[in-house]
């Protein structure tokens, strides 16, 4: 019969040694799966999917410069993600909820498709009849626009008005999730 000591060491032996594995196949990763992993976290902060991502990064290659810096920009200038950074919604999955609902406008007109680049001088601002709606407004872009997080420097956010224009693209070190993101890694998977 074990008594609640041992009961317990046993356990604790068997969380270590989970552990241990744990740490031997995230550390065993191959290069490949480094690579793979860096892709589908960057997929993962900016909610794409393959299609898109692959898009992107076809389209980051052909421009100049450093393939991956492009891609990270690319993904920045989405509009469901300048919706999110200028806290028009508290994620990008609500951003892109909204895109497709038809409450933003860039530059006056309704736009659906929140994969859409945005451009250098556009404006983003919420349509007239979600205007509105005055529980909407409380509850989903007035509670993330009174945070105190700054909205980034590339942008500019009217709170009175909720209109916000892009003032230049964004470079490496305006993208606060990029950190975190060795684009080199995903540079290196889609070029084999």
């Amino acid at each position: 019969m074990t008594t609640g000591k041992n009961k317990g060491s046993a356990t604790k032996n068997h969380e270590r040694e989970k552990s241990v594995s744990e740490e031997r196949v995230s550390r065993n990763l191959s290069e490949y799966g480094k690579q793979l992993k860096e892709k589908q976290k960057a997929k993962r902060i900016y909610g794409t999917r393959e299609r898109a991502f692959r898009r992107l990064f076809k389209a980051a290659t052909k421009q100049k410069g450093s393939p991956g810096q492009a891609l990270l920009v690319s993904l920045e200038c989405r509009l469901d993600n300048v919706v999110f950074r200028l806290k028009m919604a508290k994620t990008r999955k609500q951003a892109r909820q909204m895109i497709v609902h038809g409450h933003i406008l860039v530059n006056g007109k309704k736009v659906t498709a929140p994969s859409l680049q945005v451009a250098l001088g556009d404006q983003i601002s919420l349509h007239e009849s979600t205007l509105s709606m005055m529980e909407f407004i409380a509850q989903v872009v007035d509670k993330p626009m009174k945070m105190t997080t700054k909205t980034p420097d590339w942008l500019e956010l009217d709170r009175a008005n909720k209109i916000g224009r892009i003032l230049r693209l964004p470079v490496r070190d305006d993208i606060p999730a990029t950190p975190s993101i060795a684009e080199h890694l995903i540079v290196e998977l889609y070029s084999k």
